[in-house]
């Protein structure tokens, strides 16, 4: 009998012991990022910004390295864009705001391709690739890459709060400036704030 109280207790430590374990390791894990409108999800009431709106990020400093997917399912860096200015933009399929600026966007990055201005569109829809290429096909969006970043990956990296979320990043590879909601990326000031901040 004393035996069997033994077991039961040892048994019992071990179940305490595993689940504290399990505890401790749910704590450090970072929470998942959830992704909403950063402004009206309203599309019909949505404004699209100037460069007022543009946050100067001070001082500047180097972005972390970060990775996404190309249409192929090819995988990317920021590193591959090193020597060129970046505009990279968080949006998703489901967030009005975001598919209101797409554009524009678009746009912007057919007037600063020439200059060696990248822009980078990339979605954080969970799926992929596939799901730009279908919104994009079906809405006549042409002049950006299909580009994803269906984990988060890049989108953590640059601590994003929402979406969307544009940060620009010169051509030393440091953040400059960064936009939440909605912009007229084609309008004349915001080109011209990018052409300089990417400098």
């Amino acid at each position: 009998m004393l035996i069997a109280k033994r077991r039961f207790i040892v048994a019992g430590a071990a179940i305490m012991a595993a689940g504290t374990v399990a505890a401790a390791a749910a704590i450090r894990k970072p929470a998942p990022v959830i992704f909403t409108p950063v402004s009206d999800p309203n599309v019909e009431k949505a404004t699209l910004q100037n460069a007022s709106t543009l946050e100067s990020t001070v001082p500047a400093h180097p972005v972390t390295a970060f990775s996404f997917i190309d249409a192929a399912g090819a995988e990317h860096s920021i590193a591959d864009y090193a020597g060129r200015g970046v505009v990279v933009n968080f949006w998703a399929t489901w967030c009005p705001p975001c598919v209101a600026e797409l554009p524009a966007l678009a746009r912007m990055a057919g007037m600063l391709a020439a200059e060696g201005i990248a822009v980078l569109a990339l979605s954080v829809d969970r799926g992929g690739t596939e799901k730009v290429k279908g919104y994009f096909r079906d809405n006549a969006i042409s002049g950006l890459e299909v580009l994803a970043d269906p984990k988060s990956v890049a989108a953590r990296a640059l601590n994003t709060r929402g979406v969307p979320t544009t940060i620009i990043i010169d051509r030393a590879g440091r953040e400059t400036a960064r936009l939440e909601g909605p912009a007229d990326w084609a309008g004349h000031d915001l080109v011209q704030a990018v052409r300089r901040l990417t400098a």
